[in-house]
């Protein structure tokens, strides 16, 4: 049986219909009888497509005989998968047809023109990649609407930019108004993320139906679409890395502003502007500079000012969960016997869980404990102890770390003194500083676990962990187990062993 494989990405003009296709195959033929595989709408670039699945299917099972095609690329357009169905089609004797190049697949010849021809397949989807990544950039720069998810608060309308027809976006009074009394609660220097949630569900207030979350909160609080951008906003962005596609002078307090992505950048406005690409949008704001910077550096100094912590009341924190939502246990301690008990995050922020009832820290950890020494004492003796050669890479990558400590510490003794602008440097310095710490901390972490064993036994771990500390406990469970869900009726525990 002879197969007519045909694919249309898009229904272009300039493009060649499937009906055309199959057409021009037909008379390859000859008037025999031919079965055809159409994908409409699916791009060459892999071979998730359901008629091609079912093409292939059909050479294994032996049906197919010949396989015809208008052009190479309707088929493929990658090299490696089009050599891997070349094989497949070899080792089940099915001749390779393309009706409008003429391939002869049964000689070395034709084999060695057709993967010249499949390279440049891929050169042109490459290319077509490239030109449609190209063209959005220019067309952002523009102060085009791009698509995407809508920012809670606006809707968009039809409208010209440029002489170009585009959306812009136009607001939605009620969640307008939230937006505006996010700014506003938060702008107070003592309103926290859990005090507006509260404020929110105590007066009905939602987003979209469902309760107000942090991050949420922080994705309104984060975005430069909201602002009335004036020449104070500028300074701002260009302080903190972005790069503004508009000078200075059209920054008049009037329009919101679309930050994208740029290569450089981490893609969450969170991690910061850095890197990103701001323009001038043609919408208005919804809040006024002055509120949106005050509320935008209050991000800043909780995310980048503040040390983190290391847990000092259970050596289970970082892994304990609430066993009905999934959010993270956190202890509170009560004038009670017991002294110690864990809350689920959720519920304390934004009364959004029910809670998993009374779970008593001590309690638990108790279990915990006895739960691990059971799962150690089913493991073989330990081959060996690590060697104790240094590491020249963890050496240099511990001596990078403490240089980094040292200087997040000298630059957090300047902030008490230092005015808006000093202000702003330091904490960009600041979370560039935390980043790179996380990344050797964790590159450390990777070569003590590649540490080889040396010949020997070591066994005794069971006794071992009664021994070990506060520290040492936390960094065995961070080792031991995945996560622990826990309710005051069940508890379930992922382990990594």
């Amino acid at each position: 049986m002879t197969a007519v494989y045909a694919r249309q990405s898009a229904d272009r003009p300039d493009s060649i219909s499937i009906e055309s296709q199959i057409e021009f195959c037909r008379y390859e033929t000859r008037g025999e009888p031919f079965r055809v595989y159409a994908d409409r709408g699916f791009s060459g670039k892999n071979t998730d497509r359901p008629a091609f699945k079912e093409l292939l299917a059909d050479v294994e099972n032996g049906v197919l005989d010949r396989v015809l095609v208008y052009k190479l690329d309707r088929i493929s357009r990658s090299i490696l998968d089009f050599s891997a169905m070349m094989v497949k089609f070899e080792s089940r004797r099915v001749e390779f047809v393309s009706s409008s190049e003429k391939f002869d697949t049964s000689s070395p010849m034709g084999r060695a023109m057709l993967n010249i021809c499949i390279v440049f397949a891929q050169l042109e989807r490459e290319t077509i990649q490239k030109r449609v990544a190209d063209a959005y950039y220019s067309r952002s720069r523009k102060s085009l609407y791009m698509g995407g998810r809508l920012p809670f608060g606006f809707a968009t309308e039809p409208a010209v930019v440029g002489g170009v027809r585009t959306s812009r976006y136009v607001p939605v009074p009620e969640e307008a108004e939230q937006v505006r009394l996010i700014y506003g609660l938060y702008a107070g220097p003592d309103t926290s993320y859990g005090d507006i949630i509260r404020y929110f569900k105590d007066n009905g207030l939602s987003k979209n139906g469902r309760p107000w979350e942090r991050a949420r909160l922080a994705d309104v609080l984060r975005n430069p679409v909201y602002v009335k951008a004036d020449a104070d906003v500028y300074e701002f962005c260009a302080s903190q890395g972005a790069i503004i596609a508009n000078p200075p002078e059209d920054f008049i307090g009037t329009n919101g502003c679309y930050c994208y992505s740029g290569n450089e950048a981490g893609g969450r406005k969170r991690a910061g502007l850095a890197g990103s690409h701001l323009v001038l949008a043609p919408h208005e704001g919804l809040v006024d500079s002055e509120t949106w910077l005050k509320c935008r550096e209050k991000c800043l100094q909780n995310g980048q000012a503040t040390p983190r912590q290391k847990a000092k009341n259970t050596w289970l924190a970082g892994r304990i969960k609430c066993g009905v939502c999934g959010y993270a246990l956190v202890e509170k301690r009560y004038p009670t016997r017991k002294g110690r008990y864990l809350l689920c995050s959720r519920r304390s922020n934004a009364h959004a869980c029910g809670g998993p009832g009374t779970v008593c820290s001590g309690e638990l950890e108790e279990l915990i404990s006895a739960l691990i020494k059971e799962k150690l004492a089913e493991l073989p003796a330990l081959s060996g102890k690590q060697r104790g050669e240094p590491n020249p890479e963890a050496a240099a990558l511990n001596a990078e770390l403490a240089g980094v400590n040292a200087e997040i510490g000298s630059l957090m003794e300047k902030l008490p003194g230092a005015n808006e602008t000093v202000f702003r440097y330091i904490n960009a310095r600041i979370e560039e500083l935390d980043g790179r710490k996380n990344e050797i901390a964790s590159r450390v972490r990777e070569l003590e676990a590649k540490k080889p064993p040396e010949p020997g036994q070591l066994a005794g771990h069971v006794e071992c962990w009664d021994r070990l500390d506060f520290d040492d406990r936390r960094e065995a469970v961070f080792q031991l187990i995945g996560a622990i869900r826990a309710t005051s009726e069940k508890i379930v525990i992922e382990w990594k062993i």
